[in-house]
């Protein structure tokens, strides 16, 4: 089985850097958002940061449960903070 990995400009991979740094946006939204799993997503990162950077990252969000919505006591539906983008 192949799986197709979606093409990402600068821009969306800056974006999911972001949203897999913050603590309450959980791996399935970047999915959904992007086309990443979480196998995926930490590729990505591991591409996109400095090692140690990275082994901050790793560390920080292994075993969070806020990074995976099956674990979670409550859903969100969103990736960011309405206000976080003002126009």
């Amino acid at each position: 089985m192949s799986s197709v990995k979606p093409l990402l400009t600068e821009p969306e991979i800056s974006r999911v850097v972001e949203m897999a740094w913050e603590d309450r946006t959980p791996f399935e939204v970047i999915e959904t958002t992007f086309g990443l799993c979480e196998s995926e997503t930490i590729k990505l990162m591991r591409r996109h940061m400095k090692p140690s950077s990275f082994r901050l990252w790793r560390k920080r969000v292994t075993g969070r449960v806020t990074k995976h919505r099956k674990l979670r006591g409550f859903d969100v539906g969103r990736g960011y903070c309405p206000t976080q983008y003002k126009r």
